[in-house]
């Protein structure tokens, strides 16, 4: 019985490009790696090493600060925390108003830009993207000047009609920063839903045309259902975003007095390691959102998934 061995220069050039292929792959994507591994993933541990301690001072508090292990000790606390929970209640009303506000209009903006003028497409594109392009800091503070009465605009021009409207008070603080982060993430979002719209079949929209469907029925009939794994990203995209308010709250904290220091979770942390010097506090509340994060996305990406399988 003979055994036969296929070395023909064919078989050996394939091993030699899957092997070099390998090697070139591992090369480009080892520096990826090795800044998530440093940048991502360590912090993450550290920020579980530190929550597990907490400082406690011997004697009448003369003595120097020793660092005990606790345990859940610090979760338990930040849990049992009033202006933490009603931080969550907070963004948990922000992202119902929200999270569908922005989904609606870049889902309206994107079925109109597929609808426009091809040549007017690039042009709003732009103009719809450039919110988007302004810092998240730069654009609170333009919308807390736009917000503030005296040297708004805005309210100016309300008050000259009679309508009194102080949008940085207590009932309407928050629908003001839902308003400010759609106009600023309503554009990225209209993106993906446009280069989604871009990749439904022609014939399937012209059948529908034949049929007697108008650009109306065309849009939420055809269109909007064939684009929705696309809203199920943009919709995970979105409630991420939604659990990592600060930025917002935190420049309009400065022109009312309707946001306090602990508004949401992310100011609460930020508070108890800057301010109150509580570092395995500030690093527990993160974990606690952080696993909150995750919960969502996977509940999300479950819905989502499962939906698009139908």
């Amino acid at each position: 019985m003979t055994v036969r061995i296929d070395d023909s220069p064919q078989r050996l050039r394939r091993r030699t490009i899957r092997g070099t292929g390998g090697r070139t792959a591992a090369f480009f994507l080892t520096p990826f790696f090795l800044v998530f591994l440093v940048a991502m993933i360590a912090p993450v541990i550290y920020a579980i090493g530190l929550s597990l301690f907490a400082e406690r001072r011997s004697g009448l508090g003369f003595g120097g600060a020793e660092k005990v292990f606790v345990g859940l000790g610090n979760y338990a606390d930040v849990l049992a925390s009033d202006t933490f929970v009603a931080g969550f209640g907070r963004l948990a009303l922000y992202c119902v108003l929200y999270v569908p506000t922005l989904l609606c209009v870049a889902l309206a903006l994107a079925l109109l830009l597929d609808a426009a003028v091809a040549k007017a497409r690039r042009l709003f594109q732009v103009l719809l993207f450039l919110p988007h392009a302004v810092p998240g800091v730069i654009a609170a503070l333009i919308w807390a000047y736009l917000y503030t009465p005296g040297v708004s605009p805005i309210v100016s021009a309300l008050a000259s009609g009679g309508i009194q409207v102080d949008f940085l008070s207590v009932h309407l603080v928050l629908p003001s920063m839902v308003n400010v982060a759609v106009w600023e993430w309503a554009g990225y979002n209209v993106i993906i839903l446009f280069t989604a719209l871009q990749a439904v079949p022609r014939e399937v929209l012209e059948a529908a045309r034949v049929d007697g469907a108008g650009e109306i029925r065309s849009a939420l009939a055809i269109k909007a259902p064939l684009i929705g794994p696309a809203l199920g990203v943009a919709l995970l995209f979105t409630m991420i975003g939604s659990l990592q308010l600060f930025t917002e709250p935190k420049i309009l904290s400065t022109a009312t007095t309707a946001v306090t220091s602990t508004w949401v979770p992310n100011m609460w942390a930020y508070d108890a390691a800057f301010n109150r010097n509580n570092l395995p506090q500030a690093a527990a509340a993160s974990i606690v959102l952080a696993l909150l994060a995750g919960a969502l996305s996977w509940v999300v990406s479950h819905l989502t998934s499962k939906g698009s399988t139908r």
